[in-house]
């Protein structure tokens, strides 16, 4: 089994979302996409995942920087992006999506050996009151490590 090596992580998912099911998903890329990856360069605060008509999944607004020495065939940014899941996965994810509230966000993107992948998961929007009550515990468990609380 190849290394992970993590290229970015969505730290804004868990702050907004409670997160479900995950998923791994491959990614649909263009060379000097992968090598601006290889360069660590990616960007996925905005990031967002659909499933259009033909049972395909797509992402959007992933922020994938041209590369820097690359030429007329540099790529576009944002543009979206197909994920590659089976069959069986993209079913229950449509499933997963028709309850009322669930979205698909993208957590993470990472080298698994030489493949780009990227895990997405099922989530529900968090209220006000649940994100307040989520950072209130961080502060608390934070303290306790630091041995502030005794």
């Amino acid at each position: 089994m190849a290394g992970i090596k993590i290229i970015a992580k969505n730290k804004r998912a868990t702050y907004d979302y409670s997160l479900d099911e995950k998923y791994e998903a491959g990614l649909v890329l263009r060379g000097t996409e992968v090598k601006s990856l290889r360069a660590g360069k990616c960007t996925m605060t905005e990031a967002f995942c659909t499933i259009d008509n033909q049972s395909e999944v797509w992402i959007h607004q992933l922020k994938i920087p041209p590369y820097e020495f690359g030429t007329y065939a540099n790529h576009d940014e944002t543009r979206k992006r197909k994920l590659l899941l089976n069959a069986q996965e993209i079913n229950q994810l449509e499933k997963n999506l028709a309850t009322k509230g669930q979205t698909l966000v993208p957590t993470k993107i990472y080298f698994k050996g030489s493949k780009v992948k990227l895990e997405i998961a099922t989530a529900k929007g968090k209220k006000l009151y649940d994100k307040r009550e989520a950072s209130a515990k961080k502060d608390i468990e934070r303290k306790l490590r630091q041995g502030k609380y005794e």
